[in-house]
């Protein structure tokens, strides 16, 4: 039996989503608001679950969240299959737990923004300029000037999105490991990025940040001219994902590095 006797039902604004809402899964539970339930299932794609995962941060009420994929990729949900056996399928469904970066970044005015991140956090160049970053790892400076588009640090579970995209590496979910990943670095030309414990504190610093001006963004979350960001992860906002059996985040992990 599931521990998750009231359940919410939270659906993207995208049609497809809207429709089988309505006509399937919306007949299958009394459904209840968001703040009285146990439990929370997430109807669309990946970039909808985030959205959810980060309302429930805002909010303070951290639920487990069982997605069903009606996007595109859905590498955070499940596949939308045998949608009338719907609350079987979340009884039997196995936890992931996992731990969203936490943000800290201060603007060249001196204005401190505090957000949480569960893929990844990217700074990038605003301008035609290209950008130089000072990058540290537990306080020490690890490259005094990276010449680049931009750098981002990723989480396993984020592995797979935009650091993929910049050839960062594939992450397992239990490998307690942060990938570092330039975008399209100019200087040091050879160097590919780092793959961090994640206990690590990762510092990026802006040089010659009013010439070469720059944002960061969490996720979906943007704050431009930015002169440092502080990164490390979040412990007590660990966030936990329903997977059916067989069909885990790891397997689709394990899956992408041999897409040809």
């Amino acid at each position: 039996m599931s521990d998750f006797e009231r359940l919410a039902l939270l659906v993207s604004d995208s049609d497809r989503a809207r429709e089988a809402a309505e006509e399937v899964f919306a007949p299958l539970a009394d459904w209840v608001p968001l703040e009285e339930a146990d439990a929370a299932v997430v109807i669309g794609g990946d970039g909808y679950m985030l959205q959810s995962l980060h309302s429930m941060l805002d909010e303070g009420r951290i639920l487990p969240a069982y997605g069903v994929n009606l996007g595109t990729v859905g590498f955070l949900m499940n596949r939308n299959r045998q949608p009338d056996k719907l609350l079987g399928r979340i009884a039997r469904a196995k936890p992931l737990t996992i731990a969203p970066l936490a943000m800290e970044a201060v603007t060249q005015d001196g204005e401190t923004h505090r957000f949480c991140a569960i893929n990844e956090v990217s700074l990038l160049r605003e301008t035609r300029q290209t950008a130089k970053i000072e990058v540290a790892v537990d306080e020490k400076v690890r490259i005094k000037e990276l010449v680049c588009d931009g750098v981002l640090l990723a989480t396993p579970a984020g592995s797979t999105a935009y650091n993929l995209s910049a050839d960062g590496p594939i992450l397992p979910l239990d490998s307690q490991l942060l990938a570092l990943t330039p975008i399209s670095a100019f200087r040091p030309r050879r160097w590919k990025g780092a793959i961090l414990p994640d206990r690590s504190r990762v510092t990026f610093r802006v040089i010659e940040a009013d010439k070469r001006p720059v944002s960061a963004v969490a996720d979906q979350r943007e704050i431009r001219n930015v002169a440092e960001v502080r990164l490390e992860i979040a412990r007590e906002n660990e966030l936990t994902l329903l997977f059916d059996p067989g069909h885990s985040l790891d397997e689709r992990i394990v899956a992408e590095q041999f897409v040809v």
